[in-house]
C-alpha cells in the first residue's frame, strides 16, 4: 500500500474479521449493544475480555468510547479496539466519519503502525466505506512540521477499510478511493492553513496552488500584479496596497472532455494570507491566528484538486484572489473610495472588512470566465461566529433552490451549514452617500450585511456564500482530527 504525499495510503478488503492481518482491528459498537452474533469467536479470541467489558459496562458504546484488548488466539490481528458509535438510531455517515477519525487518532497516539476499521451498521455500503476512508485519512494530519524537537506520534503507515460484504463489482473499492481523495485534499488544505504567513506569502500561495493544480491535470493561470491592474481589479489592489508582498489571482480550470457547455460552477475563495486589519488594526492578542484568513482559498484549491481526481463530468472554475492586509503609509484608509473591476464603487468604512472587497473582484472575474453558478467560501465575519459558534458555517445566497442544493451537498460531506437571511433592509445599512456601496454596515447583523455586500457582485446568477469564520479553525483536538497549532489560551480574534 503506497503512501501519498499527504499521508498514508488506505486500502479496502472484503473479509472475515478473523482473517484481517493488522496491528489493531477497530470495530464500532452501538450504545447498549450486546456482542453481535455476526462476530462468532470474537469474545473467545480475546480470552473473554470483550464479554466482561460489555457486561460490566466498561464499554457502553457511547460516542468515541474506546476499549482495547489483545487477541489471544485464532484472529490474525494483534489487538482489538471497540469504538463507541452512539445510538444506532442516530448513526449516519457524519457520525461514522467522526468515529473512524477518533479511533485512528487513538491508534496513532499508541504508535500503531497498521490499523483496520470494520464497516458495520445500516448505512448504504458505498457511502459507509467512503466515510470511513475519509475519517481514517483525516487522522494523519499534524500541525507540528516546524518543531525541531519531539513531535506528535507519526501517522499510521497502513490503513485498511474492512467490509463483511462481498464486492464483485468493485464499487466499494471505488468508494474507498473516493474517500481517500477527499481525505487527502482536506489534509492539504489544512496544511496550507497552518503555514506561517512569512512562508506562505501570496506569491508562494499561488505557486503551491499551481503545483497542486498541475499535478492533477487542471489548467492553471496565475495573474500577477500587472495583469490584475490591467483588469482594473481596484478592490483587490486597494487591499494589497498596504503590503510589500504583491497580490496574486489564482485561476484553476476543470474542463473535462464531453462536459456540457453549461452549467459552469464558479468557486471563489478568500485568500488573505495574513490579516492585521489594516489601518483599522486588530487587537494584538491572538492576531497570529490570522494566518488562516486564506482558509476559503485553500478550500477552493483543494476542492478543485478533488474535482479533477474524481473526474467530475462538469466544468468548474476556481478563483482565489490572494493578498495580505497590512497597515503602512500606502494602505487604504477609512473613507477611501475604491472602484472594482466591474465599475462598482465602494466607500471603505473599515479596512478590516477587506475579505469582501477582494471577493467582489473574484466573483466578477469568475463571471467573466463563464461561470453560470457561484459559490464563495470565506472566513468572513466574527459576527457569524457569534451567531453560530464553531459548529456550523453561515449559508447565504440566491435563489432558494440553489442555496438548498449547496446546503444538502454540505450536509452529505459532513460540513454543517445553516441558512441565513438576506433581507432587503440589510442593503440599507450599506448605503453610501458618496459611492455605490459601503464595505461595512456596522455591528448589527454583521454576517448578513457582509453577505449582502457580496450579493452586489454576484449579479443575478445563482450564488451561495459560505461564511466559515467559525468552522475553519479548531481550538482543541476533535473527533474529526483537527489539532490546534497554537496555545489554547490565545483569545480569539475575529476575521474582518
Amino acid at each position: 500500500m503506497a503512501r501519498t504525499a499527504s499521508g498514508p495510503g488506505v486500502a479496502f478488503t472484503a473479509s472475515r474479521i478473523a482473517d484481517v492481518e493488522t496491528d489493531l482491528l477497530m470495530i464500532p459498537m452501538f450504545d447498549g449493544e450486546e456482542l453481535p452474533a455476526q462476530f462468532p469467536g470474537l469474545d473467545e479470541a480475546t480470552g473473554g475480555a470483550v464479554g466482561r467489558a460489555l457486561a460490566s459496562r466498561e464499554m457502553q458504546g457511547r460516542p468515541y468510547e474506546l476499549f482495547i484488548t489483545p487477541f489471544t488466539a485464532d484472529f490474525k490481528a494483534s489487538r482489538l479496539a471497540l469504538v463507541g458509535a452512539g445510538k444506532g438510531s442516530e448513526f449516519n455517515t457524519e457520525r461514522l466519519r467522526r468515529v473512524a477519525t477518533a479511533a485512528a487518532l487513538a491508534a496513532r497516539q499508541r504508535r500503531v503502525r497498521r490499523a483496520a476499521f470494520l464497516s458495520r451498521g445500516d448505512l448504504e455500503a458505498a457511502s459507509a466505506v467512503q466515510a470511513i476512508a475519509e475519517g481514517l485519512l483525516l487522522s494523519s494530519f499534524s500541525g507540528d512540521r516546524y518543531k525541531s524537537g519531539e513531535r506528535n506520534s507519526p501517522p499510521i503507515e497502513e490503513l485498511l477499510v474492512v467490509s463483511l460484504e462481498t464486492d464483485p463489482g468493485h464499487s466499494l473499492e471505488a468508494a474507498v478511493d473516493r474517500g481517500r481523495v477527499l481525505g487527502e485534499s482536506c489534509n492539504i488544505a489544512r496544511e496550507l492553513c497552518n503555514e506561517p504567513s512569512n512562508i506562505l506569502t501570496p506569491s508562494v500561495f499561488a505557486d503551491r496552488a499551481a503545483d497542486i493544480g498541475r499535478g492533477v491535470g487542471l489548467s492553471v493561470e496565475i495573474l500577477d500584479e500587472d495583469e490584475i491592474a490591467r483588469l482594473r481589479m481596484g478592490l483587490l489592489l486597494g487591499v494589497a496596497r498596504g503590503s510589500a508582498e504583491p497580490p496574486r489571482v489564482i485561476v484553476l480550470r476543470h474542463e473535462p472532455a464531453g462536459a456540457p457547455a453549461a452549467p459552469v460552477l464558479g468557486l471563489v475563495g478568500k485568500g488573505i494570507t495574513f490579516d492585521t486589519g489594516g489601518i483599522s488594526i486588530k487587537p494584538a492578542d491572538g492576531m497570529e491566528r490570522m494566518k488562516d484568513d486564506m482558509a476559503g482559498g485553500a478550500a477552493v484549491i483543494c476542492a478543485m484538486r478533488a474535482i479533477a481526481l474524481l473526474k467530475a463530468p462538469v466544468k468548474v472554475i476556481g478563483v482565489v484572489p490572494a493578498t495580505e492586509n497590512m497597515p503602512s503609509g500606502r494602505a487604504i484608509k477609512p473613507g477611501d473610495v475604491l472602484t472594482g473591476a466591474g465599475g462598482k464603487t465602494v466607500e471603505v468604512i473599515n479596512t478590516d472588512a477587506e475579505g469582501r472587497l477582494i471577493l467582489g473582484d473574484g466573483l466578477w472575474y469568475a463571471k467573466q470566465l463563464g461561470a453560470t453558478h457561484l459559490v464563495d467560501v470565506a472566513t468572513l465575519t466574527g459576527a457569524c461566529v457569534v451567531a453560530l459558534g464553531k459548529v456550523a458555517a453561515g449559508l447565504f445566497g440566491q435563489p432558494d433552490a440553489w442555496v438548498e442544493v449547496v446546503r444538502r451537498t454540505a450536509q452529505r460531506a459532513g460540513d454543517r451549514c445553516w441558512p441565513m437571511p438576506l433581507y432587503d433592509e440589510y442593503a440599507e445599512q450599506l448605503r453610501s452617500e458618496i459611492a455605490d456601496v459601503m464595505n461595512s454596515g456596522g455591528r448589527g447583523a454583521g454576517a448578513c450585511t457582509a453577505a449582502m455586500f457580496l450579493k452586489e457582485f454576484a449579479g443575478g446568477l445563482p450564488w451561495a456564500h459560505l461564511d466559515v469564520a467559525g468552522t475553519a479553525w479548531a481550538e482543541a483536538t476533535q473527533p474529526l482530527g483537527f489539532q490546534h497549532p497554537v496555545p489554547l489560551t490565545a483569545p480569539p480574534v475575529a476575521p474582518e
